[in-house]
């Protein structure tokens, strides 16, 4: 179920963000604040299966990057939502989920600047020293700003997705969802939303669209 709803919505940033690219061929996708959500409820390894699933569906469908777009795409994903989820299943706290998100957001950048150097000369068949310069360029901000505006989706979906699939009885009561109701504050959600702001106007600045 999971894997179909990432799936959509990978299609759909697609379709919104084709136009919006850094450095040319970096493009944002939403499908890891699916995935995200996916780990929160059900732990880091299902959250690795969640990913390699929709990644490689996605590589036989719509990507024109094959395997090496595929093994970046699972890189950054698992980097970004298994640590969070991992956090989150041990202590389920709206702090925990916060502090899983953040580092799972600086652990997603630095492996993919390594997997970039590495990876992107043999892609791009560039000279090393290109991809070198672009890191700090190109490949940082948008990694943050990537990380930035999934972390902020995740927090203010993750309660409304999660009631509507327990409504729907895809997935079971937590004995500890009215707690985790309570925790959600008014507070949390303006701050996502100011971060999500913060982040589409950085991305938009990144794709030189303002």
């Amino acid at each position: 179920m999971l894997c179909a709803i990432a799936y959509v919505v990978m299609f759909i940033s697609k379709t919104i963000f084709a136009p919006i690219t850094v450095a040319g061929f970096l493009t944002f996708d939403m499908k890891d604040v699916i995935i995200a959500i996916g780990g929160f409820l059900y732990g880091p390894l299902n959250a690795l299966c969640i990913s390699v699933v929709t990644s490689l569906i996605e590589m036989v469908t719509v990507s024109e990057t094959g395997p090496i777009g595929l093994l970046m795409n699972v890189l950054s994903t698992i980097a970004f939502v298994c640590p969070a989820a991992f956090i989150y299943k041990r202590r389920q706290t709206l702090s925990a989920a916060i502090v899983g998100l953040v580092i799972g957001g600086v652990l997603m950048t630095g492996i993919m600047l390594l997997w970039n150097y590495l990876i992107t000369p043999l892609y791009m068949q560039v000279p090393r020293d290109v991809v070198v310069a672009m890191l700090p360029t190109a490949f940082l901000p948008f990694n943050l700003v990537k990380a930035l505006m999934n972390g902020a989706l995740t927090m203010l979906l993750y309660k409304p997705v999660v009631t509507a699939l327990r409504k729907a009885r895809l997935v079971p009561e937590h004995e500890n969802s009215a707690q985790v109701q309570k925790r959600r504050t008014i507070g949390v959600s303006i701050v996502a939303i100011i971060l999500l702001a913060t982040a589409v106007l950085l991305g938009l600045v990144l794709a030189g669209v303002i």
